[in-house]
């Protein structure tokens, strides 16, 4: 490492922990506690709900006000016909036992991707992948349906083509209040797209959520990577919620649960297997970095403000 290099990461460094001293003005205990849940799904919906709901009340015992499920954490299937079976709508009796779980714990839940049976189910026989966020007396106060499906083929890690059994969503859901901040609703494969990011930070977002069932493949690939890109493009928060291990003979899922802070930094981090981790939520020190490095006051749409459509 040169000398000019080593410089340059120490005065980084150093803007990090200034920025960090300037925004903590009260106790880090007066500030917002999230709960990151990590599980393995199965098939078997009453043993996942078991699962979730002892993390979740562990989460409410250790002082969270929101706690985080990964995506399928009502089930994973082990083809696309049992996935359509188990599916249920938002009105059925899984959504009513998390719902009294909000109530019983006084807490906010978001619940990562629900197989959703919409309005639609009679017609289409597909669901949607929504994101569910439930208030602390257990009313849905947002729902955001995942717009980008995962169709990949990654060699090592077996075909996924979620669209044989689920339709996408149609549009992007504005960052819903929460005692934590504002939240951004995404879903897993939707990381890999960071217009969806910067549209939801742009509407007001100060957290975005990525709950996730990333490959074995992907995972040590990708997955760290790109949480830290979608927290230091956004200066969001990010929390990413993901289900770990093996859920049947035809699949398994990367794990590694985390928040990353808006610097980029992983601040919280679950170990292997079931669990959950903990982090607090600083929205003065998110505010003075944006102040101090106002990225979106720089950008040019003018420029690229199509981005996403091919250029003429």
């Amino acid at each position: 490492m040169t000398c000019e290099l080593q410089k340059h990461l120490t005065e980084d460094r150093g803007f990090n922990l200034i920025l960090r001293a300037m925004a903590v003005s009260s106790s880090s205990w007066e500030l917002p506690l999230v709960a990151v849940c990590q599980v393995t799904s199965t098939p078997d919906k009453e043993q996942n709900f078991i699962t979730c709901a002892e993390l979740i009340r562990e989460a409410a015992r250790l002082g969270a006000c929101l706690a985080f499920l990964p995506e399928a954490f009502d089930f994973i299937a082990r083809n696309p016909e049992e996935t359509l079976h188990l599916s249920e709508p938002l009105g059925g009796n899984l959504l009513g036992e998390y719902t009294q779980l909000a109530r019983e714990c006084g807490l906010w839940l978001s619940l990562g991707g629900f197989h959703e049976r919409g309005q639609d189910w009679e017609q289409t026989q597909k669901i949607y992948n929504c994101h569910v966020i439930l208030n602390n007396k257990g009313s849905v106060v947002a729902t955001y349906r995942k717009t980008h499906l995962c169709d990949v083929e990654i060699p090592g890690q077996g075909p996924m083509h979620e669209s044989n059994s689920t339709i996408p969503g149609p549009s992007l859901e504005s960052p819903i209040s929460t005692p934590a901040g504002k939240i951004g609703l995404a879903i897993c494969y939707d990381m890999r797209f960071p217009e969806l990011s910067l549209a939801l930070v742009q509407a007001g977002a100060e957290i975005l959520t990525y709950p996730s069932a990333f490959g074995s493949v992907t995972g040590p690939a990708h997955w760290e990577v790109l949480l830290r890109a979608r927290a230091i493009e956004s200066q969001c928060y990010v929390v990413a919620a993901a289900q770990c291990g093996r859920h049947h003979e035809k699949r398994a899922s990367y794990g590694h649960s985390m928040v990353v802070d808006p610097w980029g930094t992983v601040v919280a981090r679950c170990s292997e297997g079931p669990g959950l981790c903990l982090a607090r939520i600083d929205l003065n020190y998110l505010r003075r970095l944006r102040q101090h490095l106002p990225v979106f006051q720089h950008r040019r749409p003018e420029l690229y403000g199509h981005l996403g459509h091919p250029l003429s």
